[in-house]
């Protein structure tokens, strides 16, 4: 039978029409797909506690998966415990934190009018039409603020449900997998199930490392600053950089703001030098060694993931966008079909990896440069 190859603009839009269609059905399927995909994240997480449970304790499956997942449930509520434990703290100051934040805003409005010459009443003007755009959109950012909390009370709680069953139903969906292709690619089938595991495991656990290590940088950082609610700051900081590139940030601007009112302005400029360095210490060596290490995948495309994520998603979608991708990046790498896409993936290989042909190649193009 004479094979048939297809053009390469109609393989283009078949591909593209492909990445629309998934892109859509990721829109339409949030409710389910989110907390499915952190469901599935956590089941990775917690089969060896689970297989542990059921065979050493010889613990019936059900009892070991559904004690899996309430440890875990546990963690998560202890860390939001601890966390509205703090935010509680900052509500009963909130007269005094009020009060800081004129006073400072009066010195910075002070500093303005000496400075740039701009007089005080032209300031109070822009600084009551911005007021009153905020009271006017103040119903609006309630409203989305309660949707946004029921919404993550179903997320937590439809994701404890997709951990448990599938701990509970493991076997079964990985026969279902081998069973949907051939048998002589039951072992590969195998490998990228394993590899999955393997890396999905290494990762959380690098993340939540990773998270812990920048936790107390930052705590010991504001405390020796001097900074009120340094715990409260550290933490929100260790918590936002699990989101990558993106998530330092919203921490350095929420603590600048809360630093602002509570404190002087130098105050401000030293948690500024001290995130940039905790910053600094994070990218260079801490990702590297416990989460870069476990997750190959280049800044490009993790920044292009974390984009697309919160497009879909919004936050959701950034937090899940990087294991999603390290996931994708081990099903390419053992097709050999797939392999280019997941060369592009990854990092970049060093120069023992080039071969001679490559080596020829740039010299050409350093020669015409």
């Amino acid at each position: 039978m004479k094979n048939f190859t297809l053009p390469f603009y109609v393989k283009l839009a078949c591909v593209l029409l492909s990445i629309l269609l998934l892109g859509y059905l990721a829109i339409l399927g949030h409710t389910i797909l989110a907390p499915l995909i952190f469901g599935f994240l956590c089941s990775v997480l917690l089969l060896p506690l689970a297989n542990f449970l059921e065979r050493k304790l010889r613990m019936p499956r059900s009892l070991a998966s559904l004690l899996a997942s309430v440890a875990l449930l546990l963690i998560i509520a202890a860390v939001f415990t601890l966390l509205g434990t703090q935010l509680s703290n900052l509500a009963k100051d909130l007269p005094a934190f009020k009060k800081q934040l004129l006073t400072s805003a009066a010195d910075l409005q002070l500093w303005i009018s000496n400075t740039f010459h701009v007089n005080n009443k032209a300031q109070i003007d822009y600084i009551n039409q911005a007021a009153s755009k905020s009271l006017s959109t103040g119903t609006t950012i309630l409203s989305k603020t309660l949707m946004s909390l029921s919404s993550l009370f179903l997320l937590l709680l439809f994701s404890f449900l997709y951990t448990f069953f599938m701990l509970f139903h493991r076997r079964l969906i990985i026969r279902f997998l081998v069973s949907l292709f051939k048998e002589k690619h039951s072992v590969v089938v195998y490998d990228i199930v394993h590899q999955i595991q393997y890396i999905i495991k290494r990762y959380i656990v690098g993340l939540f490392l990773q998270m812990t290590i920048v936790t107390i940088l930052a705590c010991t950082a504001f405390y020796f600053i001097g900074v009120k609610y340094s715990f409260l700051l550290g933490l929100i900081t260790g918590i936002f950089n699990i989101i990558p590139y993106i998530g330092i940030f919203t921490a350095l601007l929420l603590t600048v703001i809360i630093t602002f009112a509570t404190s002087s302005a130098t105050h401000v400029f030293i948690v500024i030098i001290a995130l940039i360095v905790i910053h600094a210490i994070d990218s260079n060596y801490i990702m590297p060694k416990i989460v870069g290490s476990k997750v190959q995948i280049n800044t490009l495309i993790a920044l292009i993931g974390l984009v697309l994520g919160e497009m879909i998603w919004g936050i959701t979608g950034m937090f899940l966008s990087i294991p999603m991708i390290a996931i994708m990046k081990v099903v390419f790498d053992r097709i050999p079909e797939l392999k280019p896409w997941g060369m592009l993936l990854g990092e970049e290989e060093g120069d023992k990896a080039i071969t001679k042909e490559e080596k020829k190649l740039e010299e050409s193009i350093d020669g015409l440069e």
